[in-house]
């Protein structure tokens, strides 16, 4: 059985997905993009949006009864891998370890022309 998670806290979906989906123990956090709660882009460089797409992660497991310590993976995207120092510097800020498994890839184009993607998948158990 699969159950929607949404917070109020987090931009609300901007397609045809949740923002987050819980089945089998197991929460996953749709890809978030660097918008605040009203939907705006935040302004500044990969730092800064490496640091809203967490809180937005934080405020959609914190709706699941989770929180960051719970998430066992993470898949980050981005535009450009020469900025990885500047997001993996706010990244170790809120992950401490054991640290999530994680994969990083550069991909072409992120929606609303943002820098960084992070998609997380957090456990009950």
């Amino acid at each position: 059985m699969k159950k929607a998670v949404a917070s109020e806290q987090a931009p609300k979906a901007i397609g045809p997905y949740s923002q987050a989906i819980e089945a089998g123990g197991l929460v996953f956090v749709s890809g978030q993009i660097p918008l605040n709660a009203a939907g705006t882009a935040v302004p500044g460089g990969v730092a800064e949006q490496t640091e809203q797409i967490l809180r937005n992660v934080a405020a959609i497991l914190q709706a699941a009864g989770l929180s960051l310590s719970d998430v066992v993976k993470t898949t980050v995207f981005m535009t450009d891998l020469s900025q990885f120092a500047a997001m993996n510097e706010v990244y170790a800020k809120h992950f401490k370890a054991p640290c999530p498994a994680r994969a990083t890839v550069q991909v072409e184009a992120l929606p609303k022309g943002v820098a960084v993607e992070i998609e997380a998948v957090a456990s009950r158990v």
